[in-house]
């Protein structure tokens, strides 16, 4: 196998010679300039003729031309390129979710309209499903633009995957803790002196949890953000097992579920919640296996350059996942709907979205100042 096919840390990295190739790569006079065909004629690449950034692990063939302009760009979804299907696999779910969310919100019959307090959170989780998916498709199109574009793009990306993360902590936080008999002490107290022997209180650790979820998730997203920033850097050897291992941080926000089945009969009482939350983490399972390992393109390089390699995967079974968790979400919001414990707050919703967009804007800038760029997804 070429050198620069392996892995990234694997104890190789590309010859001397690469780094001049990839620079004359770079610096080639724009398509546009030069009298060359449109895009639509142009052939597309093999690894070793696209700056080594551009590069992606056993993928050897379909590379686009780099730069390109918007306009290239955007034709080359209807091409058979090794980035089409990274923007169709994204592109369809986010239409089937934007159909879902208009019909939750403007569509359901309820009495409730769409600007009632009570959809505040619906309206975080919503805009953190359709952004995550919306911002992957931009930055697949798009990536071939230039180097630096490219590497903006994707720290977009990571920026909205962490907003879709809190977005979600926010939507289980109205919608589902307050279901769990875990967070409810008057069920927890006589459960830990029965079960244990415990004489203990339980109300002082559950206000205390209440108070702390939105604000560690809140940590936990611009700190994921900032690590998965700092993975496309060279000193990071495995970076789709740190970006894999990170988001998966902010998933700790629903161990009270988990938990709520193992202590109680969940399965009996909210069958709904139960097999759809089990089923999303068995996809994501699935998706974080495929996005780390590489297969299959690991084991035939260059079979699966246009179709069927590992990134495609992991975006159909993160849109699976993600299919579930709309689903217990909306029945978490049904339940809600009929006996509200306390409306929720803008402050308490929207405002930690703003605050949250503000401070991954400030990390964006602070990388995209850096002078180091490395295009691995």
């Amino acid at each position: 196998m070429p050198r620069r096919l392996q892995p990234r840390g694997a104890g190789t990295k590309g010859p001397p010679a690469t780094t001049a190739a990839a620079s004359e790569a770079a610096s080639r006079p724009h398509p546009s300039a030069s009298g060359d065909p449109p895009a639509a004629a142009k052939p597309l690449l093999r690894w070793d003729e696209v700056p080594d950034d551009f590069v992606e692990c056993f993928i050897l063939s379909g590379y686009r031309r780099l730069p390109c302009t918007a306009q290239e760009c955007l034709a080359s979804v209807l091409k058979p390129t090794n980035e089409t299907l990274n923007f169709w696999t994204h592109f369809i779910p986010l239409l089937l979710f934007l159909s879902k969310f208009c019909r939750l919100f403007f569509l359901s019959g309820r009495d409730v309209p769409f600007h009632h307090p009570w959809l505040l959170p619906l309206w975080c989780y919503a805009s953190g499903v359709l952004l995550t998916f919306a911002m992957s498709c931009t930055a697949h199109v798009f990536s071939c633009l230039s180097l630096r574009l490219r590497a903006a793009f994707f720290y977009l990306d990571y920026a909205s995957i962490s907003y879709y993360g809190f977005g979600s902590t926010v939507a289980y936080y109205y919608y589902l803790l307050p279901g769990l008999s875990l967070l409810d002490a008057r069920v927890m107290t006589p459960y830990v002196q029965q079960s244990l022997g415990w004489h203990v209180d339980c109300t002082g650790l559950i206000a205390a949890y209440r108070a702390l979820v939105l604000p560690v998730a809140f940590v936990l997203a611009v700190a994921c953000t900032v690590a998965c920033c700092k993975s496309r850097t060279d000193w990071c050897s495995y970076p789709f097992a740190l970006r894999t291992f990170v988001f998966i941080m902010p998933l700790s926000m629903a161990c009270p579920i988990m938990l709520e089945s193992w202590l109680f009969d969940l399965r009996g009482e909210n069958p709904t919640l139960f097999v759809h939350f089990y089923r999303r983490y068995f996809w994501l399972v699935v998706a974080a296996f495929f996005n780390v390992s590489k297969i299959p393109e690991r084991i035939q390089p260059g079979l699966f350059d246009i179709i069927g390699h590992s990134h495609q995967l992991f975006h159909i079974f993160t849109f699976l996942s993600i299919y579930d968790q709309v689903y217990y979400v909306e029945e978490g919001l049904r339940q809600f709907l009929k006996a509200p414990p306390a409306a929720p707050t803008f402050s308490g919703t929207v405002g930690y979205m703003l605050l949250l967009v503000l401070c991954l804007g400030l990390v964006i800038k602070k990388f995209l100042n850096s002078s180091e760029f490395s295009s691995k997804k």
